[in-house]
């Protein structure tokens, strides 16, 4: 049997969070590397229920935020469908990401970014 590591490092200022770095021993490049965000959910069995510890860095844009959320959702839908072979409710989920990026579109043109 081998492990896998998954290492996060927070870095705090006085108004929330400077920088994130992470590494995993699973990674295709060597070494940590920097990122604006991560979300970790962690199945409790014995509560039935998710731990969630949501992180972003204080510079990251909102814009920045709506993508990352869009793709993570979007990402779970594939991860229902592969865990359960539940494809009604992948698809379900990826209709939400097409409204969602809809959304995003339509509020970059009402504030004149695209």
């Amino acid at each position: 049997m081998r492990n896998s590591e998954i290492k996060l490092n927070i870095q705090l200022g006085d108004e929330g969070i400077d920088k994130i770095h992470w590494d995993a021993t699973e990674k295709p490049t060597a070494g940590q590397e920097e990122t604006k965000a991560v979300l970790l959910s962690i199945w409790d069995h014995e509560q039935q229920n998710t731990l969630r510890m949501d992180l972003w860095t204080k510079e990251m844009s909102i814009d920045e935020m709506k993508r990352f959320t869009v793709n993570a959702i979007g990402g779970l839908g594939d991860t229902i469908k592969n865990a359960t072979n539940d494809g009604v409710m992948s698809e379900k989920i990826h209709q939400l990401c097409q409204e969602l990026v809809k959304h995003i579109e339509e509020e970059r043109k009402e504030n004149g970014e695209g």
